[in-house]
């Protein structure tokens, strides 16, 4: 990367923080205290980790070693705050997973491909042997953080709460982040990995049918299974979306570029055949870098934090957000797998606190349960017991929604604005009938969220003025 000015536009260091918020651009008015590093590192500003370059403090290759802290590097020019870093870059770092880009070896690729060449000769309890083998030391990495990391958005907070400060303001108007008001959203979505969990998606959608929960099954084309235009109709008649599901499944699909093209090609003609919008790669494997080649209008393949998944990991955030013009929606809670086979629970314990720590920063919880792993009484009986939690969620104000509806939502809302009406505020824009008005405001140094005419509903008291 090229050393970047301090005349770095003001458009580019808010942009992701705007995207994240719609509040109008005027309010924040940030410029870079120096020239950027021609190095990247972790770095701290206050207690959140960050990636990227920097123009104060010293970078580190790890996330676990002392980080010097930059805080104290941003500081107030007349009503402008000047940054020791560039918040877009930064985030997009986080969002992108390119802080991995350093870590990945060539024995954790070997050890890819010997899995996958011996993994159809193993019943299911030799994989979980060796995946958990694998996972030994997943409690010790410290970065992101578990079970739940929220980098992103308590970064957004910390760095609106100082352009507050910069500003003298007390309140900053915004576009909430879900339709009427909600105070979050959940949506269940089911990967079907083999025929016998083709074969049960009927009895899984009486299951969910019989809570009122509507989900998504993502459907790997090719090798595993007979898809039928019938059996696709058969889901979509009864109120169920489909995605795409990888191609075939193998672990193989981001090993090689010129394959993956190949693939991609393949994949997106499935996506045409089947009218299917969303896409989710196999084991969640990844390269948000190559994104690009697939034409989907939303991909749910990044989880927010991946200490137990195959490819390790995580977004840091509980929101979603663009690739390009593909939206991304996090997979923000354990998968089922990981919660039965890996950790050995056979409870919504873990669910329950993943989900209230979403809750917290009022993002969403996207769950993947198989068909193939609930097939057994113990582990469908905990199924129930979280579509019993997803429901009453529901009652509380929590939108549960399908994938398709999520990436409907999220592009309306990034193509509304907040504008100036009779001394208030009003949103423009498609589908502002559903979206509500909220300030972001300081209460005794910290960071409120309040809807318009409403009680607040969300006090963030990690973000506090330094």
């Amino acid at each position: 990367m090229s050393l970047c000015s301090t005349a770095k536009s003001a458009e580019g260091l808010t942009q992701a923080v705007l995207d994240l918020f719609r509040c109008p651009s005027d309010l924040l008015e940030w410029s870079l205290s120096g020239p950027l590093s021609a190095d990247e590192g972790f770095f701290r500003f206050g207690a959140e980790t960050c990636f990227g370059r920097s123009c104060a403090g010293r970078r580190t290759t790890e996330p676990q070693h002392p980080l010097d802290d930059v805080l104290g590097h941003a500081v107030i020019h007349d009503s402008s705050l000047r940054l020791p870093f560039d918040p877009t870059e930064i985030i997009g770092n986080l969002r992108l997973e390119r802080y991995r880009d350093g870590t990945r070896s060539a024995h954790e690729g070997f050890l890819k491909k010997l899995y996958y060449r011996l993994r159809p000769f193993m019943n299911q309890r030799l994989r979980s042997r060796v995946q958990r083998f694998r996972a030994r030391s997943w409690r010790k990495v410290g970065f992101p953080n578990w079970p739940l990391d929220t980098t992103v958005e308590n970064l957004c907070e910390r760095l609106l709460l100082l352009s507050m400060k910069a500003k003298k303001i007390e309140k900053v108007p915004f576009i909430w982040f879900w339709p009427d008001g909600a105070r979050g959203c959940a949506t269940i979505t089911h990967d079907v990995e083999t025929e016998t969990g083709r074969a049960f998606c009927p009895h899984l959608m009486d299951l969910n049918d019989s809570f009122g929960i509507k989900s998504s099954f993502q459907i790997v084309p090719e090798e595993r299974y007979q898809v039928s235009p019938d059996f696709l109709q058969s889901l979509r008649s009864r109120g169920f979306e489909v995605a795409v599901h990888d191609l075939n499944h193998d672990g193989r699909l981001y090993n090689d570029r010129d394959e993956f093209l190949r693939r991609a090609e393949r994949i997106n003609h499935y996506g045409v055949e089947w009218d299917a919008r969303g896409f989710r790669a196999g084991v969640l494997y990844r390269n948000p870098e190559w994104f690009d080649a697939l034409n989907f209008s939303y991909d749910m393949s990044i989880p927010n934090v991946a200490h137990l998944d195959p490819q390790p990991g995580g977004c840091c955030t509980v929101l979603p957000y663009f690739i390009g013009e593909m939206l991304e929606i996090p997979v923000t809670v354990i998968q089922d797998y990981m919660l039965f086979h890996l950790l050995g629970q056979y409870s919504i314990d873990l669910w329950r606190n993943q989900i209230e720590l979403v809750l917290q920063k009022n993002g969403l919880a996207n769950f993947i349960v198989h068909p193939d792993y609930v097939l057994e009484t113990r582990a469908r009986s905990v199924y129930r017991d979280l579509l019993s939690h997803v429901r009453e969620l529901r009652e509380k104000d929590v939108w549960v929604a399908l994938p398709g509806e999520i990436d409907r939502w999220w592009r309306a809302r990034n193509r509304m604005s907040v504008v100036p009406a009779g001394g208030s505020f009003v949103i423009e824009g498609e589908a502002a009938d559903r979206a509500v008005l909220a300030f972001a405001k300081i209460v005794e140094g910290r960071l409120v969220y309040e809807l318009a005419r409403t009680k607040p509903v969300c006090d963030l008291s990690r973000a506090q003025v330094g």
